[in-house]
């Protein structure tokens, strides 16, 4: 009797990378979209960093959530805005409705927006509370990195911001009615989502990793990840194919990203050779000493039993008293 060969199992695995089917789940009634979901879970991971960080280099979490509870609708504003300004041609104009421009659930959001105007309400409320603002961009940095990658999650599920076609193995399948004109043909796109996701995971982990071994303060960790960023979303916004204005055959991100960087690099630059070491006092009125190693942040802190300039010497044990007159007896 011959053996029986046995038949391989054989499990199919794409050569793409497949979107999902739908972005939008109902939910007694109540839509429940992925891309609200991917930015909330983004800010709550980078809040619980944000406020490790922050902890560490002295604050209090409570100081940390009052500037977040403002700077996180600023920022969604001024990240809605920055899209609708620079996009305006989706919203305005013959066969468009303004009023999608509130719809900020079909995605659109400009992370140089949410930025500046996040960064510039945290900073009112930083000023107020006396909270060294440059301390505390510092703490969040590492943390608005990775909130970025998780956000970036959203843009998966709503088949939007792809790159250029591509038949690579990690290609992105793009359904056929989120193709953009000219591109029916085509079924994979540079998945340039997963390409911004690495990036930013990648800049947390450098920023972390910088700030432990040289002791960054006073900002440094933020131009810091103002720089990496940049330069990373640089490449990417190349490779997107996504409608949008340009200048001089060149998307107006990659102007911005170009012009950002340079100037993130020339105060990152600035902010080593005048602002050295970190500060040690993050909260609270006063001046704010910096230091540029650990030695300097040792507390000297004096023995009851030491003496002191005000005290006066005690008797050692080979001190002997000096003798009295002696009676002398007849």
């Amino acid at each position: 009797m011959s053996a029986l060969n046995p038949i391989p199992l054989v499990i199919p695995v794409p050569a793409f990378i497949p979107s999902p089917a739908s972005g939008v789940w109902e939910v007694f009634g109540f839509p429940l979209r992925a891309y609200a979901l991917c930015i909330i879970a983004g800010i709550i991971v980078g809040m619980i960093i944000a406020g490790r960080r922050w902890r560490a280099r002295g604050g209090s979490q409570d100081s940390l959530e009052l500037v977040v509870a403002v700077a996180i609708p600023c920022g969604i504003v001024g990240a809605r805005l920055y899209h609708v300004i620079t996009d305006y041609q989706l919203y305005f104009g013959p066969g468009r409705d303004p009023i999608d421009a509130l719809k900020i659930w079909n995605g659109g959001l400009g992370i140089w927006g949410a930025v500046a105007l996040g960064a510039a309400g945290g900073y009112l409320v930083a000023r107020r509370k006396q909270i060294r603002f440059p301390a505390l961009l510092d703490a969040v940095a590492p943390g608005l990195a990775v909130a970025q990658a998780i956000g970036r999650l959203g843009n998966w599920f709503n088949q939007e911001l792809f790159g250029r076609p591509t038949t690579l193995p990690w290609g992105l399948e793009i359904d056929e009615r989120h193709r953009p004109d000219g591109y029916a043909q085509f079924a994979t796109f540079h998945p340039t989502f997963l390409y911004e996701l690495v990036w930013n995971l990648g800049v947390a982990g450098v920023l972390i990793w910088a700030d432990r071994k040289w002791k960054l303060g006073h900002g440094k960790v933020f131009a810091l990840y103002v720089v990496l960023y940049t330069a990373g979303r640089f490449w990417i916004e190349a490779l997107r194919i996504d409608s949008v204005n340009e200048i001089g055959g060149f998307r107006l991100n990659n102007y911005t990203s170009l012009i950002v960087f340079v100037v993130a690099l020339v105060w990152l630059v600035w902010l080593i050779r005048n602002r050295p070491g970190r500060e040690l006092v993050v909260e609270g009125p006063g001046e704010v000493p910096a230091v540029a190693d650990d030695s300097a942040e040792t507390e000297v802190v004096e023995r009851d039993d030491e003496p002191s300039e005000t005290s006066e010497p005690k008797a050692t044990e080979t001190e002997v008293e000096a003798p009295g007159p002696v009676e002398k007896t007849p």
